[in-house]
C-alpha cells in the first residue's frame, strides 16, 4: 500500500464518485433506504478491502444483491434483511474455512452471461416506478410491479420525473463512450439535482439522511425467525460468493500480475456481511463495475478500495443534507444506465453463435433469473449445462474394431490371418464409460457379429463408474450366452475396484481371461482356438495358457 499511494488515492476518489449514486440507488431499491446503501459501501467496503483475497476488489451494495433482498424485505421486513446478512456472513466464513473458493471457477460462462443479462433486466424493471414518478406498487414480482407502475403513470402522468430519469441515463451512456474517464453518473445526478432545485420541480427526493453511521446494534436479531430466514441466507451467501469471486477474477484479467486468493476473498466478504448489518447496512458483494473502474484508474493495492470507503464516509458525515436533495428519478436513471452497461453485447453474440447448447443455457438462465430468484436460476443453468456437457462427453465414447494381426507374435500364413480375422475380434474402448454413455456402449457391443472370441481392450477408457461397470458386465454375459469367449486387456489401475466390487469380471478373472496387455490376450485366444480345432496348430508359435497372466 505504500509503494504508489498517490495513484491508489486518485483511483479511490474516482471509484467513490462512481459509487456514491450507485450506493444510494441500490439502498433505496432494496427497500432499506439510501442510508443503508451508504452504510454498506463504507463498512463492507472497508472490511472486504482489509481482509479479502483481492487487492483490487471494491465491495459494496450491488444490483444483483438488491434483486435478492427485495422479496426478503417484502416478507420479513428490515430486521429480516439485517439478520439474513449476518447469517450469510457466517455461511461465507464457513465456505472459506472449507476452502470452497476454487469450486466457483467451475460455473460455465453461459450461466454467468445469462445470469448477468437477467440481473440487468431485473434492475431496469425495478427502476420503473421511480423513473415514472409513481409510488412503488405492492408485490414481490418485479414484472408485475413494473406493469402496475406503468398503469399508474398512464392514469396520472408525471413527465418531469420521466424526463429526469431518461436524461441522466442518456448522459451516462453517451458520456461513457465520449469520455470514459469522466464520472458522468455523478455529474448527471448533480445537474439533475441543481435543475430541480432551481425550477422547484414537484419530484420525489431521497429525503433526510442521518449525519453519520448509526451506533452498532444487535436489536434486530430474533432467534425465533432463524428457521424461516435460513433459506434466504443461503441464497444471499451463494450470490455473494459467486459475484465476489467473479468480480475478483475480472480484476485479475484486467491487471498484469495480480492474482486473488478465492478462499481469503470468501472470508473477507463473510466478515463484511457479518458486521455490516450491525450498522444498518445490507448484504454486500464484490462489485464488478466499481472494481473495473478501480483497475482502470490505476489502482495498485488495497489502499484504493480503502480510500473509496473513506471518501464515502466523509460524505456521509459532512454532506448528508446535500445528498437528501437528490431526486429519486435521477438515481433511477443511473441504475437504468447501469443495467444497460452490464450486458456485454459482443460477448453475448459470440456465445450465441458458438454452440447451440451454450445459447440454450444462456437464454434459459436469463429467463429464469427474471422469472425466479437468482440462486434458482443459477442452479437451473448449472443443471442444464451439466446435462449438455454429459451428453457431449457421452458421445465421445467409441467402440472400434481393431486389426489384430499386427499384435500377434511370430510369423503366420495368410490362411491363419484369415481365420483369426474371422474368429477373433478385438474392440478398443475409447473415452468415458459412465452412466451417460453406458447404454449406447451396450447396444453397440450387443450387435457384434458371430465370432468365437471377443477381446475388449480397455487401456483407453478414461472414466469408469458403477453404471458403466454394470453395463460392461451385462454385455459380457450377453456375449457368453451366445457362446462367445470374452477376454479383457489393459484395465487401468483405478478401474479394477468398481469392476471387482460389483462382481463384473470375477468369473473372467478366475478363468484367466484378464490380461495386462492385448498381445497376451490375443495369444491366449489363439491358443484356445487351436485347442478347440478352429485354428490349425502351429509349431513355431508360443501359446499362453488360460490362467497365465491375471493382474490384480
Amino acid at each position: 500500500m505504500g509503494r504508489r499511494p498517490r495513484r491508489d488515492l486518485l483511483a479511490g476518489l474516482t471509484v467513490a464518485i462512481v459509487a456514491l449514486p450507485l450506493a444510494l440507488g441500490f439502498g433505496i431499491s432494496s427497500g432499506m433506504g439510501a442510508e443503508a446503501g451508504l452504510a454498506t459501501a463504507v463498512v463492507a467496503g472497508t472490511l472486504a478491502a482489509l481482509f479479502g483475497g483481492s487487492g483490487l476488489q471494491v465491495s459494496g451494495p450491488t444490483g444483483a444483491m438488491t434483486v435478492v433482498l427485495v422479496p426478503i424485505m417484502h416478507a420479513h421486513g428490515a430486521s429480516g434483511v439485517l439478520m439474513v446478512g449476518v447469517l450469510a456472513g457466517l455461511l461465507l466464513i464457513a465456505l472459506a474455512l472449507g476452502r470452497a473458493g476454487k469450486y466457483m471457477a467451475l460455473v460455465p460462462a453461459p450461466v454467468v452471461e445469462g445470469f448477468t443479462i437477467g440481473i440487468a433486466c431485473v434492475i431496469g424493471l425495478q427502476q420503473i416506478p421511480a423513473a415514472l414518478g409513481v409510488a412503488t406498487p405492492a408485490g414481490d414480482k418485479v414484472t408485475a410491479v413494473a406493469w402496475h407502475a406503468v398503469q399508474d403513470f398512464l392514469a396520472q402522468p408525471r413527465w418531469w420525473a420521466l424526463g429526469i430519469a431518461l436524461t441522466v441515463a442518456a448522459l451516462m451512456l453517451v458520456g461513457a463512450r465520449w469520455r470514459p474517464a469522466l464520472p458522468f453518473s455523478l455529474l448527471a445526478v448533480a445537474a439533475a439535482t441543481l435543475a430541480t432545485e432551481l425550477a422547484d420541480l414537484p419530484v420525489a427526493r431521497i429525503g433526510q439522511l442521518p449525519a453519520g453511521l448509526p451506533a452498532p446494534s444487535l436489536a434486530f436479531l430474533d432467534p425465533a425467525a432463524l428457521s424461516s430466514l435460513l433459506a434466504p441466507a443461503v441464497a444471499v451467501a451463494a450470490l455473494a460468493a459467486l459475484e465476489s469471486l467473479l468480480s475478483a477474477a475480472v480484476a485479475d484479467g484486467m491487471s498484469v500480475n495480480h492474482k486473488h486468493d478465492p478462499d481469503r476473498e470468501l472470508f473477507g466478504q463473510g466478515l463484511a456481511n457479518l458486521l455490516t448489518p450491525l450498522f444498518g447496512g445490507v448484504p454486500a458483494t464484490g462489485a464488478i463495475a466499481r472494481t473495473a473502474v478501480n483497475v482502470r484508474s490505476g489502482a495498485q493495492s488495497r489502499l484504493a478500495a480503502l480510500a473509496h470507503a473513506g471518501i464515502l464516509a466523509v460524505i456521509v458525515f459532512s454532506a448528508a443534507g446535500l445528498v437528501a436533495r437528490i431526486p429519486l428519478a435521477a438515481l433511477a436513471g443511473v441504475l437504468l444506465a447501469t443495467s444497460v452497461r452490464m450486458v456485454e453485447v459482443g460477448s453475448v453474440k459470440a456465445m450465441i453463435r458458438s454452440i447451440r447448447g451454450d445459447a440454450v443455457v444462456l437464454a434459459l438462465t436469463a429467463l429464469a433469473t427474471l422469472a425466479l430468484d437468482l440462486v434458482q436460476a443459477v442452479i437451473l443453468g448449472l443443471i442444464v449445462a451439466g446435462a449438455l456437457a454429459l451428453r457431449a462427453i457421452a458421445r465421445d465414447v467409441r467402440l472400434d474394431a481393431m486389426p489384430i494381426h499386427p499384435d500377434l507374435p511370430g510369423d503366420h500364413t495368410e490362411q491363419e490371418h484369415a481365420l483369426l480375422a474371422e474368429h477373433i475380434v478385438a474392440y478398443r474402448l475409447d473415452g468415458p464409460l459412465f452412466f451417460a454413455a453406458a447404454h449406447r456402449f451396450l447396444l453397440e457391443l450387443s450387435e457384434v457379429a458371430t465370432v468365437s472370441v471377443v477381446i475388449l481392450r480397455m487401456s483407453r477408457v478414461t472414466t469408469l463408474d458403477a453404471s458403466g461397470a454394470l453395463v460392461l458386465g451385462d454385455a459380457i454375459q450377453r456375449l457368453q450366452r451366445r457362446g462367445v469367449t470374452v477376454y479383457i486387456s489393459g484395465i487401468r489401475d483405478g478401474h479394477h475396484q468398481p469392476l471387482h466390487a460389483l462382481g463384473v469380471i470375477a468369473r473372467l478373472d478366475q478363468a484367466g481371461h484378464v490380461f495386462a496387455t492385448t498381445p497376451q490376450a490375443i495369444a491366449a485366444a489363439r491358443d484356445r482356438l487351436q485347442r478347440t480345432g478352429v485354428l490349425p496348430a502351429s509349431s513355431h508359435t508360443n501359446t499362453v495358457p488360460d490362467a497365465a497372466i491375471t493382474p490384480r
